[in-house]
Formats: C-alpha cells, sequence, structure tokens
C-alpha cells in the first residue's frame, strides 16, 4: 500500500479538501479522514446529534478515488460527473474514523465509472457508483 501526497494529487484546499490520507492498493484507491467534532459542517448539521452530512461522505468518496487517476491528473482536472445508487447504511459521527474503498469499474473515453463504500471499522456507511471526467485545466 502506497501513501499518496494529498497536496499533489488533489486541487482542492481549505474546507474543502476533506480527506486525511489517501493510499493505492494495487487496484484500489483507500481514503482515510477523522472526524474530531471541530468541522465546520457540525455547527449546523445537527448542533445537538452532529451527523457527517451525506454530501461529504460523497466528497469523501469522490477525494479518495482521485488516488486512482494520479498518473492522469498532470495538467489536469478531475470533476465529478455523476452519483448513483448512493445509500447512507450507518450515520458517521464525530469521534469516527471513515475508510473509503474505490475501486475501477468501467471506463468509457475520459469518463471512469467507479464502485466506492465508506466504513467506520467494519461497519458500512455509504456506497454507491461515481463518476468522473479528466479534463484540461
Amino acid at each position: 500500500m502506497i501513501e499518496l501526497d494529498l497536496l499533489n494529487l488533489l486541487p482542492h484546499r481549505d474546507a474543502m479538501l476533506v480527506l486525511d490520507k489517501v493510499f493505492l492498493d494495487g487496484d484500489m484507491a483507500i481514503g482515510k479522514k477523522k472526524f474530531t467534532g471541530e468541522e465546520w459542517f457540525f455547527r449546523g448539521h445537527y448542533p445537538d446529534n452532529p451527523i457527517v452530512p451525506g454530501v461529504i461522505l460523497c466528497e469523501i468518496m469522490g477525494q479518495s478515488a482521485c488516488g486512482l487517476f494520479q498518473d492522469q491528473l498532470e495538467g489536469r482536472l478531475p470533476y465529478f460527473t455523476g452519483l448513483d445508487k448512493v445509500k447512507f447504511h450507518h450515520p458517521v459521527v464525530p469521534g469516527d474514523e471513515i475508510t473509503t474503498r474505490v475501486e475501477l469499474v468501467r471506463q468509457m473515453g475520459q469518463i471512469y465509472f467507479l464502485k466506492a463504500e465508506g466504513y467506520v471499522e467494519e461497519i458500512k456507511c455509504v456506497s454507491g457508483q461515481l463518476s468522473f471526467a479528466i479534463v484540461e485545466r
């Protein structure tokens, strides 16, 4: 398993860089994010019962997926083009560390279709199909 450099891999910065680490393990990208409870979205989602928003979980899976494209991103950007069959199986809360697993299912030109899942320990919390386009900057 090889750890990738997030700042060289992803164009995201500040509050939208939602991963702590990303690894490449053969044909699978693995992302990790530990939620401290201090993240900006917990202030409003929900103040008395903080839960990681589903869109943030999808973004974490998407940023993890970029590990699969590392050799194709020089001078190019990964654009999220779709989400399909996304399911939220279990809430993710402050103190949890989510581990994502993303695999390429197929490619059509510069469009990539992927399968993604996110787990806290062995509990599946989110799953879905993602698609990306790799475009010139």
